[in-house]
Formats: structure tokens, C-alpha cells, sequence
């Protein structure tokens, strides 16, 4: 018999449903991908890698939804990301010829994600594991990881456009930009700090209404 009130029983199964969501659009997306199926993996391959440590790990340590719900947002962008390109892809198109940009902006808009989104998972991990406590410190380390995270990200690209290629161009997406790189961190870490302003009051009662002990309620 399960134990989980019912007022929470939504929230328990919620986790579920992101997962077969992001599931069913990577499955679908990779039938097919607009970009080649060579790019859609290298793009969605973090998808894949989080998805693949999520799993195993949700019954020891599960998140808060907000947290879920936040992964699950950044996925599509990435998923979405692979199946046209970031340089190509039709959601910001319209803002690009609209205000005559010389670029398509949803790179932008992932890498603002890639420090928005871990910011939160970064917080968490801290604020249930380790002594750190809301305030200037836990501020600061987790814009510091978020943006280690960006960096190494970067390295990873370079490494991976050194070993592709011909596909590297479209891998990097840095639409002639020289200053791609330091745009890209400089954004995550922007988005770090973002997530931590806008969201720190909500995530703090999230983390305090998970059950005791911080395992998966049963």
C-alpha cells in the first residue's frame, strides 16, 4: 500500500511523465533529423547522459519538481536544437529576419539554459548534501560551477569538431562569430545568476517539503 498522501501522488508520478515526454520526442526527432543523424546525436548526447544518470539514481536521491520540471525544459531545447541545428533552427528564425540580425539566436538561448538549468540542480545537490546553507556563498559556488560546466563544455565541443570535421561548422554554430566561445560561458553564467535570483524562494520550499531522509517516498 502506498504511503504518499494523495494531495502529493501527482507530484511522485510527475517525474515519470517528463521522462516519457523528452522520451517520445527524442525517439521521434531522431527518426528523421532535419540536421543529419550525426549532429542530432552529438547534440542531444547530453540529453542522453542525463537521462541514463537520472534513472538509476531517482529512488536515492529524487528531486524537486521544479528542478524535473526544468530538466525536462532544457531536453527539448537541445533535442530541438539537434533536429535543425542551432544556426538553422526555424523557432528563432522569424526574430532573426524580423529585426535583420546577422545570426539565428537559439544558441543563445540554449546556453543561457545550459547555466539557467543546472544552476538549480547544482543548489540542490549543495543545499541536501553538503553543510552550505542559502546565502552569498552558496551564490557564488553554484555560479562557479555552472560555469565550469560551460567551460568544459566548450572543450567538448572543440575536441569533438577536431574529431568530426567536415560537420564541425555546424556542430560549433558559431555563425562567423569570433567571440562565440566567450558569448556562450558569459550567457550560462548570466543564466546562472538568473536562476538563483528569480527562483532561490520556490526551490527553498520544494526542498523542504521532499520526504524525509530525501529518498523517493513509497
Amino acid at each position: 500500500m502506498s504511503t504518499v498522501p494523495a494531495a502529493l501522488q501527482p507530484r511522485r508520478r510527475e517525474p515519470g511523465w517528463l521522462l516519457a515526454g523528452v522520451g517520445l520526442v527524442l525517439a521521434f526527432t531522431g527518426l528523421m533529423p532535419a540536421s543529419g543523424h550525426q549532429i542530432w546525436f552529438l547534440e542531444t548526447f547530453p540529453v542522453m547522459i542525463g537521462i541514463a544518470l537520472l534513472v538509476p539514481t531517482y529512488r536515492a536521491f529524487p528531486f524537486t519538481p521544479l528542478a524535473y520540471r526544468l530538466l525536462a525544459l532544457h531536453a527539448l531545447v537541445l533535442i530541438w536544437g539537434g533536429y535543425y541545428t542551432y544556426a538553422d533552427n526555424p523557432l528563432f528564425e522569424w526574430l532573426q529576419q524580423a529585426l535583420d540580425l546577422e545570426r539565428n539566436y537559439y544558441d543563445r538561448l540554449g546556453h543561457l539554459l545550459q547555466g539557467f538549468v543546472p544552476a538549480i540542480v547544482a543548489r540542490e545537490i549543495l543545499l541536501r548534501r553538503s553543510p552550505l546553507r542559502p546565502g552569498k556563498w552558496l551564490f557564488f559556488i553554484v555560479a562557479c560551477i555552472c560555469l565550469s560546466i560551460s567551460a568544459c563544455y566548450e572543450f567538448i565541443e572543440w575536441w569533438v569538431a577536431l574529431l568530426t570535421g567536415e560537420e564541425a561548422e555546424v556542430f560549433l554554430a558559431t555563425q562567423g562569430d569570433i567571440w562565440d566561445t566567450q558569448w556562450d560561458m558569459f550567457l550560462a553564467l548570466i543564466g546562472a545568476i538568473a536562476a538563483q535570483i528569480a527562483l532561490a524562494r520556490l526551490h527553498d520550499r520544494e526542498i523542504a517539503r521532499l520526504p524525509a531522509g530525501g529518498g523517493a517516498a513509497t
